[in-house]
């Protein structure tokens, strides 16, 4: 038999023809049973009710069973977890928000997952500003007129978060300290409860996207009193920006993300990603599913979302410094 002389470069390439041979195999046969994909949230949230529609989309295209999983509670820790320690084989997915990956490193001593090195991201899904909103019967009109009474004590005011470092917890922490205010901080454990209370009265004021409280204003069962974005939202014109209020710095916005446990084979990763971004592109699903509640679709390359998660870290460490707020 004759000496063969290889040159490491050569078998290096092999190698990698072998190992991209074998994961497009794996996609090629993916998925052929049932994908769980986890949220970790309460049933009815706007995560919770985009990951339902593409998910049925998913199993329509594939003929196989997706399965939304909601494991709500402990600042997404519980379902966060739950991922980071599957099966990295794509039959167990995260679908959630921006505060999994940025907020959380900030605000708490010890995660039960790594956000870096824990999971691949597949898809940033949406992006979209939110709404500070109140009771209709708190008698303010605007942002501003709330920070004005809270500064002269004219009423104890609370507003309810879903949780330490979301959404509403960093924009009103930041309020109250950069305008020597006192607004109270309640906690839940999810979006819908947050809802539920501002609903009864049970706090004052919170901020979601316009696809969670979109409804309730136009039904005036809450009343918006600024925008957290650059500008107006067109589907409600005439509420004005925390800027023209007199509030630059407080933006808020949200995003909605899909990741896999880390070693997730790419050209699984790069599948899921190429089908839910088909979706999302789809122009009568995104009118229904997205712009129609003040959503925006993003659905760009796992790259992307990994560009999107240390951006919005740095910026998001900013704002708990400026709230003041200590690691738990």
């Amino acid at each position: 038999m004759p000496f063969v002389n290889l040159s490491l470069k050569a078998v290096v390439a092999a190698a990698a023809l072998a190992l991209a041979t074998a994961a497009a195999a794996q996609a090629d046969v993916y998925p052929n049973k049932p994908v769980r994909i986890i949220v970790p949230f309460p049933p009815g949230g706007g995560i919770d009710i985009l990951i339902r529609a593409v998910g049925k989309e998913l199993s329509d295209k594939w003929k196989q069973p997706v399965v939304i999983d909601n494991r709500g509670g402990a600042a997404t820790f519980i379902g966060a977890e739950a991922v980071a320690r599957a099966a990295p084989d794509g039959y167990t997915l995260l679908a959630t928000t921006d505060p999994t990956f940025t907020a959380n490193r900030h605000l708490f001593s010890k995660l039960p997952y790594d956000p870096d090195k824990d999971f691949e991201p597949v898809i940033q899904m949406v992006k979209g500003d939110n709404i500070i909103v109140a009771h209709p019967s708190v008698p303010v009109t605007d942002l501003k007129g709330l920070v004005a009474a809270a500064r002269k004590k004219e009423s104890n005011f609370s507003f309810g978060s879903y949780g330490n470092g979301t959404q509403p917890h960093l924009a009103f922490g930041t309020l109250n300290k950069r305008e020597g205010i006192e607004i109270l901080h309640v906690p839940y454990k999810g979006i819908t409860p947050v809802v539920t209370a501002v609903l009864a009265k049970e706090v004052d004021v919170s901020l979601a996207s316009a696809g969670v409280m979109g409804e309730m204003i136009r039904s005036e069962r809450v009343r918006p009193l600024a925008i957290t974005g650059a500008r107006r939202m067109p589907q409600f014109p005439n509420v004005p920006t925390t800027a023209e209020l007199g509030f630059p710095y407080l933006q808020s916005s949200i995003w909605y993300g899909v990741f896999a446990p880390a070693g997730t084979p790419a050209g699984i990763v790069n599948k899921l990603n190429a089908e839910i971004a088909a979706i999302l592109k789809d122009a009568s699903f995104a009118e229904r599913q997205i712009l129609s509640k003040g959503m925006t679709p993003l659905a760009g390359s796992p790259r992307d979302l990994a560009n999107a998660m240390r951006e919005d870290s740095a910026a998001i460490g900013e704002m708990v410094k400026a709230a003041n707020i200590k690691p738990e």
